[in-house]
């Protein structure tokens, strides 16, 4: 009986290799080569669309991985950008020469005369930036672990999703005198002694972005590799049959949650010195729906095809908005059905599948024939008989 053939060594050679290649040739590039070739303007937009695709990396390990559909991460977005953009308002308000260390205008038109006292530790940078990666977290675990422990699943997750991110805005305009309101907050010169204005700058944030996003992709990807991420996979396709096994689907759902929220606040830090605002109007349902819609269309069960969905749905948005402003909307909700209808999985499924038919069509290597038995006469023998 001979055994079936194996995958041909080439093949299995391309398997192996051609993941890591693909992502180092992509990182070289972006780093190296986009910087010399983009205009200054098309590369910061470039930058932003990657601050969309760390968050959307976080929502394919949530929703691709976990099985929770997570339609609130505007939210995260928000914190770990407001945390960011009060530091650079304190720092703005210090390096005024005319009158250092004075309140913020909007703090001052509402009628304060003293910073309030949870703004005072965000004037240190190293607060603020733990802040913008450790609060989104925070929050996501309790409310990951208040909602899963009462196994909370489903629509019912995704709209108390949306629920909080409507109350989130509710608050910051409803707060004018501490988040500016509506306006938000914006004009943000500089960071850590650096003037954010200059080319320069505005090219060190760029990589700063594109390594951020590569970073949390690999941990994330270590993550979706493990044991711990094969568990995550069990709980999304039986959740009852996991926990009749001995393990707690409420800690393994709050974690993925968690390194989620993360992921987003650390996009949110990020978003707020590349576009020089953060406001309301960036936070909301529609935003989240936006980011869920990108993750969609990329992919949501692969990390990679996600964070590509980000940067084609918001390059897409700014390009068909330059030539046609009153279609994008129409567009857009053309995409999503088309995805849902004809690719489930997105961009990254149908590149799967070609990349399967392709390996399908591969000359297969011969298999070696079986050895003939020995004779009973051969000298193979002689000594045994």
């Amino acid at each position: 009986m001979t055994s079936p053939p194996s995958a041909p060594a080439p093949a299995r050679r391309l398997a192996r290799l051609g993941g890591p290649a693909v992502f180092t040739v992509l990182l070289l590039t972006a780093v190296l080569v986009l910087p010399l070739v983009m205009q200054p303007f098309r590369l910061n937009l470039l930058a932003q669309y990657l601050c969309y695709a760390i968050v959307a990396v976080g929502i394919a390990l949530a929703w691709g991985r976990g099985g929770m559909l997570t339609l609130g991460h505007g939210v995260y977005f928000g914190l770990g950008g407001y945390a960011m953009a009060m530091h650079l308002t304190l720092a703005n308000s210090a390096a005024d020469p005319l009158d250092p260390g004075a309140l913020p205008q909007f703090m001052s038109w509402s009628g304060l005369t003293e910073l309030p006292l949870f703004w005072r530790p965000f004037a240190d940078p190293v607060f603020a930036l733990a802040a913008a990666v450790l609060v989104p977290g925070a929050v996501a675990a309790l409310l990951g672990w208040a909602v899963f422990r009462q196994r909370v699943r489903g629509a019912y997750f995704a709209i108390l999703n949306q629920a909080l991110a409507a109350a989130f805005v509710i608050l910051l305009i409803g707060r004018q005198h501490l988040t500016g309101g509506s306006n938000g907050l914006t004009d943000f010169p500089v960071f850590a002694g650096i003037d954010l204005y200059r080319p320069e700058a505005q090219q060190g944030l760029y990589v700063l972005t594109v390594l951020a996003l590569a970073g949390v992709y690999l941990l994330f990807r270590q993550v979706a590799r493990s044991r711990y991420g094969a568990l995550l996979i069990a709980v999304r396709d039986g959740e009852d049959r996991v926990r009749f096994l001995g393990y707690d689907p409420t800690w393994i759902k709050t974690v993925a949650y968690t390194l989620s929220a993360m992921a987003a606040g650390v996009g949110g830090a990020l978003f707020v010195p590349v576009m020089g605002i953060i406001s309301p109007s960036l936070l909301g349902v529609v935003p989240s729906l936006m980011l869920v819609l990108a993750v969609a269309i990329g992919g949501r069960y692969s990390l990679a095809g996600a964070a590509a969905g980000a940067v084609l749905v918001n390059a897409a948005q700014t390009t068909f908005s330059e030539a046609f402003a009153g279609g994008w909307l129409y567009l857009q909700g053309a995409l999503f059905v088309l995805v849902i209808a004809l690719a489930p999985g997105g961009l990254a499924g149908i590149a799967r599948a070609s990349a399967e038919r392709l390996r399908a069509r591969w000359p297969a290597a011969p298999s070696p024939a079986p050895a003939a038995p020995a004779s009973p006469n051969s000298p193979a023998t002689e000594g045994t008989r």
